[in-house]
């Protein structure tokens, strides 16, 4: 009996850069970022719903520079680097006491080295339940509201990684998806 192995169609995950974005409604924020990775700027903040693309588009921006990630999950203590050209806070909203102090210090070290921030979260910065003196710092350059993409660019975002990862999927199972799963991307792409 011969026994034949199907390999399975796994690869890396898709990398998150500006030209993979669909831009959607957000044409603005993504030529600023655009801009922005040319030549810093201002701080940025991008603020939406969950799936809508914020951290694909920090991803993007840190792409090919030395740059400090942090988020909820990052552990303590957040320290500064004179190397990075780019200090990057996702998901702010989640930032406990000890994370906003350390935020807002990473803030301060940057303005000082002339180092870029971008920092994302669920709400604009005046609805943050941050200590004001991070949540105004965070405001303080442009902000962007990123708008989650219409159902025709997300199935077409869905139909075309489906095809990256070697699957084809019908109409039939799209509309499943949308009907009966959060329509956000984060959790359609997973």
């Amino acid at each position: 009996m011969i026994v034949r192995q199907i390999p399975l169609a796994i690869g890396p995950a898709p990398q998150k850069t500006f030209d993979s974005f669909v831009a959607g409604s957000n044409a603005a924020a993504l030529a600023h970022l655009r801009a922005l990775s040319q030549h810093p700027g201002a701080p940025v903040y991008l603020w939406g719903a969950s799936g809508s693309g914020k951290t694909h588009l920090l991803h993007a921006l840190a792409r090919g520079v030395q740059a400090g990630w942090f988020d909820s999950a990052t552990p303590l203590p957040w320290l500064f680097d004179a190397d990075w050209s780019l200090i990057v806070l996702d998901g702010c909203e989640a930032f406990d006491e000890a994370q906003q102090q350390s935020a807002f210090a990473l803030f301060i070290d940057a303005a000082a080295h002339g180092t870029q921030v971008a920092s994302s979260g669920g709400v604009p910065p005046v609805d943050l339940p941050l200590r004001e003196d991070l949540r105004t710092r965070l405001g303080s350059g442009l902000v962007f509201a990123i708008a989650p993409l219409g159902e025709p660019d997300a199935l077409s975002v869905l139909r075309q990684e489906a095809g990256r990862r070697g699957i084809f999927l019908s109409d039939d199972v799209m509309s499943f998806l949308m009907t009966r799963f959060s329509r956000d991307l984060k959790h359609l792409m997973a």
